[in-house]
């Protein structure tokens, strides 16, 4: 009999591990039913007060500040050349930028001293690192090229050069690169075997049309310096498709370093419609930057760490509804996992640039979107997906019933199944949901029409990512750039996710064929894991046997040991029907070549490998009789009609609670 093949594609998530007989119930009838709390590295619920660590009012101190204090200046009221001048010095001067980041109002200090200051240092490395006649053709040659740019005079065949000689010191090489194109923003510099060639910035000339001259060598300067935190802000403007045109320059061509975002102004209303662009370096755009000699300290980086409670709440939308009331952005928040939007969730999170008073005083605000914030207090670094050590879950299932055709006490059903599991594995992976909502209709919009803008119309607010991604899509169009700045347009850890997604799903496919295919044998071409206490994130290639043929004879390994390979450029698939399956999924998506290293996403994922059975800890449960309820129908035992199970337990990280759930009631949700 030839096999079926597409059985493999389309296999059902539904399989199980343990023989009892399950019944039927409901869950998730309230998000009150469906309580979902963080248990962090320590093995702590997130949602449970440390007082050495809690946050108390009285005993903050004021935000680091190591500067004198400086009058502050009121960039309403000032022409944008002051400004740009002024933004752009603070980054070359070192002078921090303002830790509460604001968007609608551009905050910035009077630093005329500092300004002084780095002219001088550039006349001083100028006069110290080259000769006197260098410095002068220097200057004649920024001229000649300013001129002709000036002229509108177009360049005919290769840009001009102009060579500053060789240095020989690296840090001194390095000093003059940036003193070039702080002085003359509209010239490049390149290294040629320790020389300086200058060329004209053809990029800052094309910026030119799109902006002002002063605007655009602000620019260039802002990006020279890589103050980290600052911020650099074009001028107010009420042309949208202007500003599209400006945020296309900027992403197009240093999508990678920045991101721009639009904010309207202070005093912004329908007969002053402005305005501005802000551009922010990327979180990792300064880490690898060299650190010039002149470059001040930097100040550290505020880090608040929080527990979030939000109920029937979706955490983008959770966040994207803090990130405006603290006025940063979705990608300064860390978190260590996502959570379930129809429930009552506790997890653990940290914002950069945010004091523990600041997060403190929009407590208020918070209650009216379902949500509050427990434990608020300072750490030093932001949270990384997967740190933690899992989940606990307390779970009404209500609705109880037994199974079709089957006659057998309803509270001895419960029992039996709930004792079963206690002592064997469960099989723990995630089965997408599928719904007819505003989010989903949305979603079939596009589908249909690769319309971005109208789909955009019709996405709900709350969507903040799929809203960012349309965005984008209709800003660079239904291209492949455009599709890789609409992914850009996600912050690196929701990017991460959504690639670790797919992966899950791929595995958890892969978990329900192979025990399907093998069931509880451990078979010859299996992968099994060789230590006990090992974490799943952290079980790599040298820890994973492929099994022989003798281990298969001998039974030399049980099925809890059975790891399959989450995807990634580090990872062995298994050598049998499973490890087919997988390359037949991944020719099916079009990934059958993928090395899952892909440097134009900056994607990087080695993959690890997890093991197909997991075990619940701390299993409790307590039935309830739901006394109001009135079900007197002829045949029915009223007992059993009015039963609800309450069941708690802990589920390590990367498991899902449905799943455990489906394993107990023998039955799908």
């Amino acid at each position: 009999m030839e096999e079926d093949t597409d059985f493999r594609i389309r296999f059902s998530s539904l399989c199980f591990i343990t023989d009892h007989v399950g019944f039927h119930g409901t869950i998730k009838s309230s998000p009150s039913d469906f309580v979902v709390i963080e248990i962090d590295e320590q093995g702590q619920l997130v949602n449970k007060a440390s007082d050495e660590h809690v946050y108390k009012v009285h005993k903050v101190l004021p935000e680091p500040n190591n500067l004198a204090k400086k009058p502050k200046l009121d960039l309403q009221n000032v022409s944008f050349e002051e400004r740009s001048n002024q933004e752009v010095k603070t980054s070359a001067g070192c002078l921090d930028d303002d830790q509460n980041y604001e968007p609608a109002s551009e905050k910035a200090d009077t630093i005329k001293d500092g300004i002084l200051r780095g002219e001088k240092e550039h006349l001083d490395v100028f006069g110290s690192l080259l000769d006197e006649k260098t410095n002068e053709l220097l200057n004649q040659y920024a001229g000649d090229i300013k001129e002709k740019w000036n002229s509108k005079t177009e360049l005919i065949g290769p840009s001009p050069e102009f060579s500053l000689g060789r240095i020989l010191d690296k840090n001194q090489r390095a000093t003059l690169h940036s003193a070039v194109r702080q002085k003359f923003p509209f010239l490049i510099t390149v290294g040629k075997n320790s020389e300086i060639v200058v060329k004209p910035n053809l990029e800052c000339k094309e910026l030119c049309h799109l902006v002002s001259e002063e605007e655009a060598f602000g620019f260039f300067k802002y990006l020279d310096a890589r103050k980290e935190n600052s911020k650099f802000t074009f001028k107010s403007d009420t042309d949208k498709e202007h500003r599209k045109a400006v945020h296309h320059f900027v992403n197009k061509k240093f999508g990678n370093l920045v991101e721009t975002k639009s904010f309207p102004e202070l005093n912004y209303s329908a007969d002053n419609p402005n305005v501005v662009i802000t551009v922010r370096f990327r979180e990792k755009a300064h880490k690898h930057k060299k650190r010039s000699l002149h470059e001040c300290p930097e100040r550290k980086v505020i880090h608040t760490a929080f527990t979030l409670r939000k109920e029937n709440l979706e955490m983008f939308e959770a966040v994207g509804f803090l990130a405006i009331k603290l006025g940063v952005i979705p990608s300064d928040f860390s978190y260590a996992g996502l959570k379930d939007k129809k429930a009552i969730t506790y997890q653990a999170m940290v914002v950069r640039k945010v004091t523990p008073e600041r997060l403190k005083n929009i407590e208020k605000e918070l209650e009216k979107k379902r949500m509050n914030i427990l434990n608020i207090r300072s750490v030093d670094d932001s949270l990384r997906l997967g740190q933690l050590k899992g989940n606990h879950f307390d779970i009404v299932i209500r609705n109880l019933k037994n199974q079709i055709n089957d006659s057998t006490n309803l509270r001895e059903r419960i029992l039996e199944a709930i004792e079963n599991v206690k002592v064997k594995a469960v099989k723990l992976f995630l089965t997408p949901e599928d719904s007819d909502d505003p989010v989903n209709r949305a979603k079939k919009y596009f589908l249909q029409t690769d319309d971005a803008k109208g789909t955009f119309s019709l996405m709900p607010e709350f969507k903040v990512r799929e809203r960012a991604l349309l965005e984008s899509l209709h800003r660079f169009g239904m291209t492949e750039e455009g599709c890789v700045q609409a992914w850009f347009s996600f912050p690196h850890s929701m990017r991460i996710f959504y690639v670790h997604a797919y992966s899950s799903k791929i595995w958890n496919e892969a978990a329900s064929y192979r025990l399907a295919t093998y069931g509880s044998r451990v078979v010859e071409g299996d992968l099994v894991c060789l230590e006990e206490d090992v974490d799943d994130e952290h079980l790599r290639s040298s820890k994973v046997h492929l099994v022989t043929e003798e281990d298969e004879s001998a039974n030399t390994y049980a099925i809890h040991q059975v790891v399959l390979p989450v995807l990634g450029y580090n990872i062995q698939y298994p050598k049998n029907k499973v490890g087919q399956w997988y390359q037949e999924v991944l020719s099916r998506d079009g990934l059958q070549t993928c090395r899952f290293k892909i440097p134009p996403l900056k994607l990087n994922v080695p993959g690890c490998y997890r093991k197909i059975l997991k075990h619940p800890h701390n299993l409790s449960y307590q039935l309830i009789e739901d006394a109001d309820i009135d079900v007197k129908k002829d045949g029915s035992h009223i007992d059993e009609a009015t039963l609800s199970l309450l069941i708690s337990f802990d589920l390590d990280a990367s498991c899902y609670a449905t799943v455990c759930l489906r394993e107990i009631m023998k039955h799908d949700f």
